[in-house]
């Protein structure tokens, strides 16, 4: 599965094959356990989401909520999108570094965890990642980036 059309988390975890279903929820559980207040789980472009609902911030660039994270089954392995950590130096060091002193091995795109079973990821470090970031701190980090994006367009 690459993209789901689940309207709901427990429509999209249904229709994942047992042992797969397995790994998500574990992940999802540790996801949810530290999930900062205000957040909310959700469909997101297919995948599972934990956003900011636009009832709470609703001037997006694209009109969707903000995602601080994403937890998918793609078709040769699962991911956890941690949008938290990418993007801010301070937060990706951390989470790198934690992730190393874990013993574990780390296979990551830009905010992409690549895993084919939970036990791939030191799961403490997932959701210390997910709890470190505030949804008032995550606005903030968003408007500082859209406001340098702006200024760059503005000079040019």
């Amino acid at each position: 599965m690459v993209q789901s059309k689940a309207q709901t988390v427990k429509e999209y975890l249904a229709e994942l094959p047992p042992d797969r279903r397995k790994e998500i929820e574990t992940v999802r559980t540790v996801i949810l356990a530290n999930l900062p207040k205000g957040y909310e789980e959700c469909m997101s472009y297919g995948m599972i989401g934990y956003v900011i609902p636009l009832s709470r911030y609703p001037e997006t660039y694209n009109k969707q909520p903000l995602a601080i994270a994403a937890l998918a089954a793609q078709k040769n392995y699962m991911s956890v999108y941690l949008m938290c950590v990418y993007g801010e130096k301070q937060y990706m060091d951390w989470f790198k570094k934690s992730f190393e002193a874990s013993g574990k091995k780390l296979d990551m795109g830009k905010s992409c965890v690549r895993f084919k079973k939970s036990d791939d990821l030191p799961l403490d470090v997932i959701g210390e990642a997910i709890a470190k970031v505030s949804v008032e701190n995550y606005i903030k980090f968003y408007e500082k980036v859209q406001n340098q994006q702006a200024a760059r367009k503005a000079r040019k």
